[in-house]
């Protein structure tokens, strides 16, 4: 009985097993065939997805080179502008020179139109030295203050730049625009 109760057994065992290997083998196609749709349904999005992410790095790239070419047209506008205004200096000193070369100084009359200019100067520079130094004597004199204290009261920032602007104008346009 024991040799039929383990052969009975084995066969239990066996008819038991085969069973659940039968449901497990069928459960495993069944899991396999609902695993392989998914990724199937899964996979037959990955191209949009895929395609979706490449038009995103497009657009990105797209944009950078859009604002690169937007900064070169910035300064290719910036420097023919500057290139203008070169251009401008360059025909009004030009202008500049044919006037004052095509003017007759003959007689009183061209020597008096030749000397405008200087004489205006002149004139404003005399004015200029005339007020400073009425305001130095009376700083020094009737105001007590030593020299060495009142020289920077009178030569103050609005007088060193109208100064620039004489000295330039006779000694040359360009140092003034070339400090702006």
């Amino acid at each position: 009985m024991v040799w039929q109760t383990a052969t009975h057994g084995a066969l239990v065992h066996g008819a038991v097993s085969g069973l659940y290997r039968n449901r497990y083998r069928d459960g495993g196609y069944l899991m396999l065939t609902l695993l392989g749709s998914v990724l199937g349904f899964a996979t037959s999005f990955a191209p949009r997805i895929f395609e979706h992410f490449q038009d995103k790095a497009d657009r990105a790239h797209e944009l950078a080179m859009v604002d690169r070419q937007m900064e070169q047209m910035r300064l290719g506008s910036e420097l023919k502008l500057q290139e203008i205004n070169v251009q401008a200096d360059i025909a009004e000193t030009r202008a500049i020179y044919r006037h004052d070369a095509t003017m007759k100084n003959d007689g009183w009359v061209g020597g008096l139109r030749a000397s405008v200019r200087p004489v205006v100067t002149y004139l404003l520079l005399g004015l200029l030295i005339a007020i400073k130094s009425v305001g130095l004597y009376a700083l020094v004199v009737l105001e007590g203050m030593m020299v060495s204290e009142a020289l920077p009261q009178i030569w103050d920032d609005q007088t060193g730049a109208v100064w620039a602007a004489v000295v330039s104008f006779w000694f040359g346009a360009r140092s003034m625009t070339r400090s702006k």
